[in-house]
């Protein structure tokens, strides 16, 4: 039965990503209209270029300290060749950043969760990847602070996920066995293969439905597509005590 449970923040509890507008396509719209014909191949060598980017895990540490630089990078690469000038892909970036930044909201019902989580009895931790500017103000913007006994940043660590210290850092700290914490990310790779290498049990959250893909980085133990779901898993019913009604 868990005693501790571990979060990821973005695409778990706030949707980063997950069913977001594709921000790089109205910047584009907005920014270079006379090259319409022209977006869908833009957006491909985007997503291209992120993949490349974001794949190397020194460099992907970087980007995620600085989002802004990161994005700018991935402008410049693809539209400087186009003809765009320096300033205008860091315009085009930057509008990418602050309206992803922007939209960012909860998840239905997973704050909610957290709270009658908290009134079962269990302990609660946040582990995010990030920087700690960008993730301390979501955490304020949405009142998720005092919901969490311990907080990990990647941006005031100086490492983050997959890395075994982050998971032993939340061990640690509650005095636990691995066997006595779940770890609930909807990244394979970071949160999922990142607990289950010290024997921590992984809840895959996978809003979309989207399932596994061919050849996954992990196969989690249990998976969910809302955090809510949480509350009426076996284990937890029969470990937490029942909230009050």
């Amino acid at each position: 039965m868990p005693q501790v449970l571990l979060f990821d923040l973005d695409d778990t509890i706030l949707r980063f990503t997950s069913g977001q507008p594709n921000f790089w396509l109205r910047a584009l719209e907005r920014h270079l209209p006379q090259a319409v014909e022209r977006h869908v191949a833009l957006l491909a060598q985007i997503d291209a270029v992120n993949h490349e980017y974001w794949s190397e895990p020194e460099r992907a540490f970087r980007g995620r300290q600085d989002l802004h630089d990161a994005r700018r990078w991935v402008a410049r690469a693809v539209l400087e060749p186009e003809g765009v000038a320096p300033e205008l892909c860091q315009c085009i970036a930057d509008e990418v950043t602050e309206h992803k930044e922007a939209h960012v909201h909860p998840f239905e019902g997973a704050i909610a969760t957290l709270g009658v989580l908290r009134e079962r009895g269990y302990r609660l931790a946040l582990l995010t990847n990030g920087s700690a500017l960008f993730q301390r103000r979501k955490l304020q913007r949405f009142a998720l602070e005092p919901l969490f006994e311990l907080i990990l940043i990647e941006g005031e660590l100086g490492y983050g996920k997959p890395d075994a210290r982050v998971f032993q850092a939340a061990l640690d700290h509650f005095g636990v066995e691995p066997r006595e914490a779940w770890m609930i990310g909807d990244n394979l790779e970071a949160d999922i293969a990142g607990a289950q290498q010290l024997g921590i049990c992984g809840v895959w959250h996978d809003p979309e439905g989207r399932g596994l893909p061919e050849r996954p980085p992990a196969v989690p133990q249990r998976v969910i597509r809302q955090v809510a779901e949480l509350l009426s898993l076996q284990e937890l019913t029969i470990a937490g005590t029942p909230p009050q009604s």
